[in-house]
Order: structure tokens, then sequence, then C-alpha cells
């Protein structure tokens, strides 16, 4: 639990929204489950991140958990065998499948 007159508390929370947490969780797993290294994780953030900030996206957390996102998007198409189309394909499937369902049921495709 976050504790403001803890002095080992961190200084706010680490997400600011859910999906944050579960992009970091889906990169923790997708390691794990050996689709692409640790290394290659780190390398694709690092580049995310370094992307984001020449095109002048400010340092936040929106920022760095679009960066996740992006990194994830990335590794996808190189290493799992997810083409560009077809991720945009599936992501558009998403968004739409997403905006027509009611809120509080599961999201089908």
């Amino acid at each position: 639990m976050f504790r403001p007159d803890d002095p080992l508390a961190p200084p706010k929370p680490v997400f600011d929204e859910p999906w944050q947490a579960q992009a970091l969780a889906l990169a923790d797993a997708t390691v794990q489950a050996g689709l692409f290294t640790a290394t290659e994780w780190a390398e694709a953030l690092g580049a995310a991140l370094k992307e984001a900030e020449a095109q002048g996206a400010p340092d936040t957390l929106e920022t760095y958990y679009t960066a996740v996102v992006s990194a994830l998007e990335k590794l996808s198409e190189e290493q799992a065998g997810i083409s560009r189309q077809e991720r945009i394909r599936r992501r558009a499937d998403w968004e739409a499948a997403y905006r027509r369902t009611p809120h509080g049921k599961p999201v089908e495709l």
C-alpha cells in the first residue's frame, strides 16, 4: 500500500492506469515464454524511448508506457512472426470490438 509517511515508499504510484501495469506484465510474460530475451526487450524499449524523445514527447508516465507498447509491437513483429499489417488489422478489430461492447461485459473479437 502506498503510504506518504513511509520514507521508503515511492514518491507517487508507479502506474497511472491499469493498462500500464498490464503492458509491463505482458512484456515480462513474453520474455518468460522465450519469445524474446530480456536484452532484446531492453534494447527495444530503449529505442522506443529515444524515438519518443526525438519526437518531442514529454517525460511522463504516459510517454514511458506508450513506449512500452511500441516496443512490444515492434518485437512481436520481429520475433513472434506477426506482420505489421496483421498487427494493425488485429488492433483495429480489437478497438472495434471494444467500442461495441457494453461497459462491464467481456470484449469478444
